[in-house]
């Protein structure tokens, strides 16, 4: 009797190993997920000089001065550079290296396979305020080879390593908009104003607007909570990234997107029903209420400038 107790004894234990030792032998077994390729563009100043190169450098050019070189499409006194980095080139500000070898691509945003002439029109539309340049118009076309050029040597279809902005965590406090008040006064108002306009110099935007008439519109991806927080917490304030706390990075996030900006472009009349079609996520705060009032309730209309024909 006791050889058998014995016995069951050990089968039982033997059997409640089992599952721990396949777990480990499964996550052994499962191959590791490689790292994104890094890849670094090509020098600024090696852009070839011939016709090619010529197009190259009008890309540039819309790129660093999109009112300047494209002002008959755009609402807001942005360029592509306010959020793209570094001309487009900086790792984790969602570099155009890293986007050129990505597409064609689906987006939900749009339920379809996007063409990168119809990614970069969505900007002018939505982070520009403004409208979209025919996709062959020069303006994309110029776009596109400069992005072409950026990425050149790049693997295609393939995610490198730097590309879009760094995914943040959920945060270990919802994101508060009293907290993010006391962040952004302390680390943002200095280049971006109280009232959230940005700085102008010469009649030319220094630090953009983030918030009010001259930002992006509610239909833009920075108007998601989420995706301001990873740009923040990796690249601002200027030239200071990663010194706020990802909490912090949340925080002011959640109080810039609690601002008015823009109508979204998609905006049927009805805040509630543009919301549930476009908005319904979390990281969204169009069509709450915040501090008392809807957002997106008293929004201008879309299109800043080129509505107001200036």
């Amino acid at each position: 009797m006791k050889h058998a107790a014995l016995c069951a004894a050990a089968i039982a234990t033997l059997g409640a190993a089992l599952p721990c030792a396949t777990q480990a032998a499964t996550q052994a077994a499962a191959p590791k997920a490689e790292p994104a390729p890094a890849f670094t563009p090509p020098p600024a100043d090696s852009i070839p000089d011939d016709e090619f190169g010529k197009m190259v450098r009008k890309g540039q050019d819309i790129f660093l001065h999109t009112g300047a070189y494209a002002g008959k499409y755009i609402g807001n006194d942005l360029n592509c550079v306010s959020c793209h980095l570094d001309a487009g080139r900086r790792a984790g500000a969602s570099p155009m290296w890293a986007a050129y070898v990505l597409y064609p691509a689906y987006r939900a945003k749009n339920g379809h396979v996007n063409t990168l002439a119809e990614r970069l029109q969505g900007c002018f539309r939505y982070s520009m305020n403004g409208a979209m340049p025919p996709a062959d118009s020069q303006t994309i076309v110029a776009l596109e080879t400069y992005m072409y050029w950026l990425a050149k040597g790049a693997p295609t279809g393939v995610k490198l390593a730097g590309q879009g902005f760094p995914k943040l965590a959920k945060p270990a406090q919802k994101a508060d908009y009293t907290r993010g008040q006391q962040v952004y006064e302390q680390h943002c108002v200095l280049c971006h104003g109280a009232d959230g306009a940005g700085q102008h110099a010469g009649g030319k935007m220094v630090f953009p607007a983030l918030w009010g008439d001259d930002s992006y519109n509610w239909g833009a991806g920075m108007h998601s909570v989420a995706t301001a927080a990873a740009f923040i917490k990796a690249n601002m304030p200027l030239s200071q990234g990663n010194t706020l706390t990802e909490q912090q990075a949340w925080d002011v996030a959640y109080f810039i997107d609690a601002q008015e900006r823009p109508q979204d472009p998609r905006f049927n009349g009805s805040v509630e029903e543009t919301r549930k079609k476009y908005h319904d996520s979390a990281d969204s705060l169009y069509g709450l209420e915040v501090n008392g009032k809807v957002l997106g309730a008293h929004s201008t209309p879309a299109g800043g400038k080129l509505r107001k024909g200036s």
